[in-house]
């Protein structure tokens, strides 16, 4: 803990001193560039005309830096580059007549220095312009590294992210309950219905399969979805048989557009695991597939002894949020609905 504080207490220093050395060298520059336009003598007050000169520097930095901070927050690049840019000149403006205002008013009305030999209000008005501007340059071409440093690692995240979603799905299909339910029911159909056991073999292995493939692909498409979860299904139906009813409602034809593998057969499956399906208490699946959510719905039957492993929904939900999309869940007393929004329609 101290050592974690001792390095940011370092870093904050070394910004201040890097901040500080800047504005001054700025300062210096900028002092030098003025008395060579006004034809002023270097020597005279040279202590007082740095210490001006600072005091303007550091002003317009401080409110350059609350103008830059409002601006991201409010008019980002990203919503119009245009009216950015606008904004920017009308902010360094108005702070340029401001500051010219507050240190006019200290110089000739506090201080009560004369005004004879002073530049006029627009020579003023154009050196305080031309200080300003590469200042908020400055501050905007930082604020653009450090948001593409950001970028970078949040992009990096999401992908570790992702990599552990696929890990816990493959997780979750190869678990000792998953796998020995599936081995149990193909026992028994070895012995009673070769046929029906090859089938249930052929879909056991392509639900297998379809996991398998995700660390190649991030997103899928709705087609390539349903026909792996039509393999579930299957499954499901020989384990359950007349125990529930599944149908699939498409609206608009959104085949190819594009979701999270394996949302639908996850949903499907926390289905299953919280309810009872029986055949007097038959469990109602149904799956709306429209312009924008592919809904997913069941009656509520809770079942007291559903296994709580799995990844679950919320984990789904911030899978989604990655790609800023919200999943919509929707409990009633009767039904429980989750609407799964598209990641590229």
């Amino acid at each position: 803990m101290f050592v974690v504080m001792a390095q940011i207490k370092k870093i904050n220093i070394r910004r201040l001193f890097v901040f500080f050395f800047a504005t001054l060298i700025y300062a210096l520059c900028q002092m030098l560039f003025s008395i060579i336009l006004m034809k002023e003598d270097l020597w005279n007050n040279l202590h007082m005309q740095l210490l001006a000169h600072y005091i303007v520097i550091f002003s317009m930095c401080m409110v350059d830096y609350w103008l830059l901070r409002f601006l991201n927050k409010h008019l980002p690049y990203s919503k119009n580059i245009f009216y950015r840019i606008v904004a920017d000149i009308i902010g360094i403006t108005l702070i340029c007549l401001i500051l010219l205002w507050i240190f006019n008013h200290l110089i000739y009305d506090v201080l009560l220095i004369p005004r004879e030999g002073m530049p006029p209000f627009l020579v003023k008005f154009t050196l305080a312009m031309s200080t300003n501007i590469p200042i908020l340059l400055v501050f905007e071409l930082v604020h653009y590294f450090q948001s593409e440093q950001k970028a970078i690692a949040d992009s990096e995240k999401a992908k570790r992210k992702v990599l552990l979603f696929q890990h816990e799905t493959l997780r979750s299909q190869i678990n000792p309950h998953f796998l020995f339910n599936s081995l149990n029911v193909l026992s028994s159909l070895i012995y009673i219905n070769p046929d029906n056991a090859n089938k249930f073999t052929k879909a056991l292995s392509k639900t297998y399969r379809y996991v398998l493939s995700l660390t190649r692909q991030p997103i899928v498409s709705v087609a390539e979805e349903l026909d792996a979860l039509d393999s579930y299904i299957y499954l499901m139906r020989t384990r359950f048989e007349n125990s529930f009813t599944f149908t699939i409602n498409k609206i608009a034809d959104c085949s190819q557009n594009k979701i999270i593998p394996l949302t639908l057969q996850l949903l499907i499956e926390n289905v299953f695991k919280h309810n009872i399906a029986t055949e007097e208490s038959l469990l109602d699946i149904n799956i709306t597939i429209d312009r924008d959510y592919i809904t997913v719905k069941n009656n509520l039957q809770p079942s007291n002894s559903s296994d709580k492993g799995g990844i679950g929904l919320k984990y789904i939900v911030k899978q989604y949020e990655m790609y800023a999309k919200g999943v919509i869940v929707e409990h009633t007393k009767k039904m429980f609905i989750v609407k799964v929004p598209y990641i590229q329609p």
